[in-house]
């Protein structure tokens, strides 16, 4: 038996890249995606990159850490994904500081090798205890993420 490959990012520079694809579920009667999954689908890309950059949130949750969370997200819808787009979601850190990040993510369309934007998003992502009071990032997680930023600098 053939096991599918599972979801999986990639890096690539100071970009990661996730692909989805819009199921029937995902959509409003008219094929349109529901706006709440834009959500869903940049949540998905960013706990993928975590796990590109070997960022183990489960264990810090588990151990009492902390973990991260959305604190401020500004969305902008530009053209509508419908029912059986590809699209990819592409991930940016553009501002890193103790506690938090700053990101920027863009969702496209692929379609016959172009790339169409359909909706951006900036956000703010922070670390929290476990009584959701910020916190400074663990170090390696936080050197991690200064080494995907700097990918675009060379």
């Amino acid at each position: 038996m053939q096991t599918p490959n599972l979801p999986d990012g990639a890096l690539n520079g100071d970009r990661h890249l996730y692909a989805v694809r819009v199921y029937y579920e995902d959509t409003d009667l008219s094929g349109i995606t529901y706006h709440a999954n834009y959500l869903r689908w940049f949540e998905r890309a960013r706990s993928d990159l975590l796990r590109q950059l070997v960022i183990d949130q489960r264990a810090a949750i588990e151990a009492g850490e902390g973990a991260y969370a959305v604190s401020e997200i500004t969305l902008k819808y530009l053209r509508p994904a419908k029912l059986d787009d590809d699209v990819l979601i592409e991930t940016r850190c553009t501002e890193l500081k103790a506690a938090s990040c700053r990101m920027h993510q863009l969702a496209f369309r692929l379609a016959g090798g172009e790339r169409e934007l359909l909706a951006e998003a900036h956000l703010r992502v922070g670390f929290v205890s476990p009584e959701g009071r910020p916190k400074r990032q663990p170090e390696e997680w936080r050197a991690a993420f200064a080494r995907f930023a700097e990918q675009g600098d060379q």
